[in-house]
């Protein structure tokens, strides 16, 4: 015990014992001095809250009708502010009486300036009706009358600001008829109705009946959300969730426009993640081999396309014919599509060349005995050392032939010239193209493309295509013109394309860019680059808010189109979705030098 001592009137010293309840209780931190700002200084129309300058404002009047949502603009408006409503509800008996009171007294007035002859006023007559009407409902219980009050309190960094914001609400507020001002000299008060106390220290009030009342309903904001989907992130303006189902739009595309490093492989796996939960069935091209845990921890399939690799895909492949579908359309939509496909190989065909290679795929299938008038469901397909042969023998094939030499024979024979050892059977199935030397990338992607979409048209299910780096296709014109096709045709297969690139130009600059975009309802931009922003202004008639916004973006942070509506979108993940599909280095690093010492102690 403690002790302090002190002299009384006779100078004898006296001891008084200093309990530890109030050392400990002088000690105590509590959750208002963790909370407090640093310092408080009170003006009589503002408040400085540490670094902070806040002004409350509360409305006074309102006009005679309110329309729904009128409050919208204000609780829309990107600014920082809190605001408070209070509702007190009133006796409807003492009610009626006042207002008997009031009804007997314009009834007054009226009868008076009948009598002196004097011209109607239609304001008396206006206000005897709503008196009336009002009466009649509060009676029949239609309605109730409240006390009302409205606050707001505005934030800013100095007071030159907080004067612009004010004048910007108070500007909103007075389209409608609604009419504010700051609480002079109750700026304490005002600020301590805004807290979430629930204590109406201004008590600035307004009797306002239900039906107005209900117009005030504070949580309306731009909205993107329904009743089924997925999450695909948080609206970055009023903190609601974004749930959507892309399956429930006109088509079922989307493409992703962003920078390097700005979160576009990020947000494709986690949609991808999740749609897998809803029994979609997912193909991904991966330019980066980073897709391949994500096939890991799904138990999915991971398939490497390279010179070295093992995995082969035979562009002479057919689908099976579907019902609505002869198998004549279906051999002379496969030739057309190699065409394109040899003319991205060998670098550009004259019309002559074209029509010599045209000839020569149909004679190869017929080798096989594959012709319009076959079944050919059961038939083995020809290679490309099938159409080498035939064009070596063929009037004006020759130098064809020499062109395909290189890819039968040479140092690129085991990319394509093998007969397809690959399936598309498992929930999720990555096609990777990293190991792909970058002059056969088109390729490569034209050529996987081209087998996912033969796949695809043999069985109706729901599916997603995600073609990651999309340039790489978009860089050629058949390429591009073949991507743009699937967009066109993938809802009638119940297949939701998305394309995804950095490189905006490439990708808008090709004929067919704009229009994969206008067949796409599903948009998502992220944050971009100066070069890359004026383009995508004019694509996507943004305003200068929002070529700020995606310039200014953070990672996972930007613009989501769907449809019509658009909001600001921040893309977030769980934990344990973050650590399947992050793409951060040093993220990655870490993960891995953490399942080493987990095999090091399971050692």
């Amino acid at each position: 015990m403690s002790f302090f001592s002190r002299k009384n009137k006779k100078e004898e010293t006296e001891v008084v014992p200093v309990l530890p309840e109030s050392i400990y209780e002088a000690g105590v931190l509590e959750l208002q001095d963790i909370i407090a700002p640093a310092a408080l200084q009170i003006n009589s129309n503002y408040l400085r809250l540490g670094e902070k300058f806040t002004r409350t404002i509360f409305v006074f009047a309102y006009p005679r009708f309110l329309a729904v949502n009128w409050f919208s603009p204000v609780i829309n408006l990107d600014k920082v502010f809190d605001i408070s409503i209070f509702i007190h509800p009133t006796d409807t008996a003492m009610i009626l009486r006042q207002l008997q009171k009031k009804v007997a007294e314009v009834q007054s007035q009226i009868h008076m300036r009948e009598e002196k002859g004097l011209v109607r006023d239609p304001i008396l007559d206006t206000a005897y009706q709503d008196l009336e009407e009002l009466r009649d409902k509060l009676q029949q219980a239609q309605e109730r009358l409240f006390s009302f009050g409205l606050y707001i309190t505005i934030y800013a960094d100095n007071p030159e600001e907080l004067d612009k914001t004010e004048i910007e609400i108070r500007s909103l507020l007075e389209s409608r008829l609604v009419y504010a001002k700051p609480a002079l000299f109750q700026q304490s008060d005002g600020f301590g109705s805004t807290l979430p106390l629930g204590d109406d220290k201004l008590s600035v009030h307004s009797r306002m009946n239900s039906s107005p009342l209900s117009s005030i309903f504070p949580f309306v904001s731009f909205d993107l959300t329904s009743n089924k989907g997925i999450l695909y992130g948080v609206n970055r303006h009023n903190n609601s969730l974004i749930l959507f189902d892309r399956f429930s739009l006109d088509n079922y595309n989307s493409v992703i426009f962003a920078k390097s490093g700005a979160g576009k492989s990020y947000f494709s796996k986690l949609e991808i993640l999740r749609s897998l939960m809803f029994d979609v069935d997912v193909i991904v091209i991966d330019p980066e081999r980073e897709y391949e845990y994500l096939a890991e921890v799904v138990d999915g399939r991971y398939i490497n396309i390279s010179l070295a690799s093992h995995h082969h895909i035979n562009p002479f492949d057919l689908p099976v014919a579907r019902e609505d579908e002869s198998p004549a359309d279906v051999l002379r939509s496969n030739t057309v599509n190699l065409v394109g496909f040899f003319r991205i190989m060998l670098g550009g065909l004259t019309p002559e060349e074209d029509a010599i290679l045209d000839r020569a795929i149909t004679e190869t299938y017929a080798s096989r005995d594959i012709t319009p008038d076959s079944d050919f469901s059961r038939t083995t397909p020809p290679i490309l050392s099938d159409l080498e042969l035939v064009l070596a023998n063929l009037e004006g094939g020759g130098g064809l032939a020499q062109r395909l030499r290189k890819y039968t024979q040479g140092a690129w024979a085991g990319f394509i010239n093998q007969p397809t050892n690959v399936d598309i059977s498992k929930k999720l199935t990555v096609f990777s193209i990293r190991d792909m030397e970058d002059e056969l990338r088109p390729i490569a992607m034209y050529l996987i493309v081209h087998f996912i979409w033969n796949s695809v048209r043999q069985k109706l299910k729901k599916r997603l295509l995600v073609v990651d780096e999309a340039w790489w296709m978009m860089k050629e014109e058949d390429g591009a013109s073949f991507l743009f096709g699937i967009a066109k045709r993938a809802r009638k297969y119940y297949l939701g394309l998305t394309t995804i690139t950095q490189d905006v130009s490439d990708f808008l600059n090709s004929p067919y860019g704009k229009p994969i975009i206008t067949n796409s309802s599903m948009q998502l931009l992220l944050k971009q680059s100066p070069a890359n922003i004026n383009v995508l202004k004019e694509t996507f008639n943004l305003t200068e808010e929002e070529k700020f916004l995606l310039l200014e973006s953070d990672v996972g942070e930007g613009i989501f189109f769907a449809g019509l509506k658009h909001v600001a979108i921040k893309v977030i993940g769980s934990y344990t979705e973050d650590q399947i599909i992050t793409s951060d280095p040093a993220q990655l690093l870490a993960i891995r030098k953490a399942r080493e010492e987990v095999a090091k102690d399971g050692i």
